[in-house]
C-alpha cells in the first residue's frame, strides 16, 4: 500500500514546552520533534551527536519561520546522570517549565545470546531502559512541583513479540513498558500522565544502513499494510498521547503496528 498523505497540524500542543531526546537524525526522534512543532509546541531537542543536533535545530527553526532563533538544543548523553540533570535544568532555565517529555533514546543491535558479551547487553539496557528511567526521574521532579506534565516513552513491539538476535533490545523495551505502567501509577495522583508507544517497523535512513536487506524484507512482509511505517506515523500517535485529547490515558502502551498476530 502507498503511504498516506502527511496530515497537517491541528494545534494540539499550542503553548506547550516539549522536550524530545535523541532527536537528531532521520528517525522517530526528529519526526516527533517536527510533529510537536507543527502542533504548536515550543520544542527543545537533545542528542549526544552535537553536529547533527545543531542541524536538527536549524531544520526545526525553518519550520517555524524563525530561522534566526533556532529551538533550544542541548547535547546530552543520556547514560550520564549529570548530563541528564543539566538537560532538564536547561529547559526550565530557558522556558520556566516543562510540559511534555518524549523519551526517545534507545540503542539496538543484533547478537544471539550465546555470542553476546556483557558489554553488548549492558550498553543496550543502559541506553534504552536505564536512560528512560534517568530522564523520567529528573523530569518528574519538575512535573511534581508544577502539578502537571506528560511523558511519552518509545517502546517496541519486541517488548511483546519474539525475534532472534534481539534478546537484549527486547528485554530493554519490555522493561520500558513495565516501567511506564508502574511509574504512571505513582505519577497519576500528582497530575502527571505517562504512556508509551510500541512501533513495529518504522523505516528511515539510519535503520536501512544497519539492517540486512533480507531481514527488512522479512519484517516488511509481516506488516498488514505491506510496508514499513513512516517515522511520522509514529510521531502523530506520540502527539496524541502528549495532547489534551488523551487526558484519561495513563500507564498504557499503544501498539503503533500493523504486524500480523
Amino acid at each position: 500500500m502507498t503511504v498516506p498523505p502527511y496530515p497537517p497540524g491541528r494545534g494540539l500542543l499550542e503553548g506547550k514546552i516539549v522536550l524530545v531526546t535523541a532527536a537528531a537524525g532521520t528517525g522517530i526522534g526528529f519526526s516527533a520533534a517536527q510533529r510537536m512543532v507543527e502542533e504548536g509546541a515550543t520544542i527543545v531537542v537533545s542528542d549526544r551527536h552535537e553536529r547533527r543536533l545543531a542541524e536538527t535545530a536549524e531544520k526545526l527553526a525553518a519550520l517555524t519561520g524563525s530561522a534566526d532563533e533556532a529551538p533550544l538544543a542541548i547535547p546530552c548523553d543520556v547514560t550520564n546522570e549529570a548530563a541528564v540533570q543539566r538537560l532538564i535544568d536547561g529547559v526550565v532555565e530557558r522556558h520556566g517549565r516543562l510540559d511534555v517529555l518524549i523519551n526517545n533514546a534507545g540503542l539496538g543491535g543484533t547478537a544471539e545470546v550465546h555470542e553476546m558479551t556483557d558489554d553488548q547487553w549492558a550498553k543496550v539496557l543502559d541506553v534504552t531502559l536505564t536512560a528512560t528511567f534517568r530522564v523520567t526521574r529528573a523530569a518528574l521532579k519538575v512535573f511534581y512541583a508544577q502539578g502537571s506534565g506528560v511523558i511519552v516513552n518509545n517502546a517496541s513491539v519486541l517488548g511483546w513479540r519474539a525475534q532472534a538476535g534481539q534478546a537484549h533490545y527486547a528485554a530493554a523495551k519490555a522493561g520500558v513498558m513495565a516501567f511506564t505502567r508502574c511509574v504512571a501509577m505513582e505519577a497519576a495522583p500528582r497530575g502527571v500522565r505517562i504512556n508509551a508507544v510500541a512501533p513495529s517497523l518504522a523505516m528511515h535512513a539510519n535503520l536501512a544502513k544497519v539492517t540486512d536487506d533480507d531481514l527488512l524484507a522479512t519484517l516488511t512482509s509481516r506488516e498488514a499494510f505491506g510496508r514499513a511505517a513512516e517515522p511520522w506515523e509514529i510521531a502523530t500517535v506520540m502527539a496524541f498521547l502528549a495532547s489534551d485529547y488523551s487526558t484519561y490515558l495513563t500507564g498504557e502502551v499503544v501498539s503503533v503496528s500493523s504486524q500480523h498476530a
